[in-house]
């Protein structure tokens, strides 16, 4: 039983990560530093679903810090921890209340990622004109990148709920 949990959590983060290389290769740029879709949260939104919220937080900090040193800095790494670590606990509290569908889980993942990031950017720079400039287009972002997670993430937890508990 314990070598089926860790090949899941395995699998887990071996797509969380594959999705990260594919995002990092896709020349999307909007003018405004940080905006992402985060394909790897697919990942974490599924496994709030499929596995439990300590596994859960586990695959997303090892696909963070995987993806930090394989694809960025050090100063990336630190502004998607504070991300991934705010949004994942605004997203298993959501759940926890099931009042919130995948969407909507999906949507304040999205938006807290970015909330997380601003505040700890203006915690290092010092800044807090920072946070009024880039907060708004993050946010929108963060709609808009949690929605398109969500939808993905919803049609997998139907396809494959009750299905990868068997593996």
């Amino acid at each position: 039983m314990k070598i089926q949990k860790i090949t899941r959590m395995g699998m887990f983060v071996a797509v969380a990560f594959v999705l990260s290389y594919i995002e990092s290769l896709l020349p999307i740029s909007l003018g405004i530093p940080g905006i992402k879709i985060g394909l790897s949260n697919i990942v974490v939104v599924l496994c709030l679903y499929e596995a439990s919220l300590k596994q859960t937080f586990g695959i997303a900090i090892v696909r963070i810090v995987l993806s930090g040193l394989t694809f960025g800095n050090l100063s990336m790494m630190l502004y998607s921890l504070a991300g991934g670590t705010f949004s994942f606990l605004v997203m298993a509290a959501l759940k926890y209340t099931k009042k919130f569908s995948v969407y909507g889980i999906s949507i304040a993942g999205g938006v807290c990622h970015n909330i997380g990031q601003i505040a700890v950017a203006v915690l290092i720079l010092q800044q807090k004109g920072i946070l009024l400039y880039y907060l708004p287009f993050l946010l929108v972002a963060g709609c808009i990148a949690g929605a398109c997670i969500g939808f993905v993430a919803a049609l997998l937890v139907k396809r494959l709920h009750g299905v990868i508990s068997d593996i």
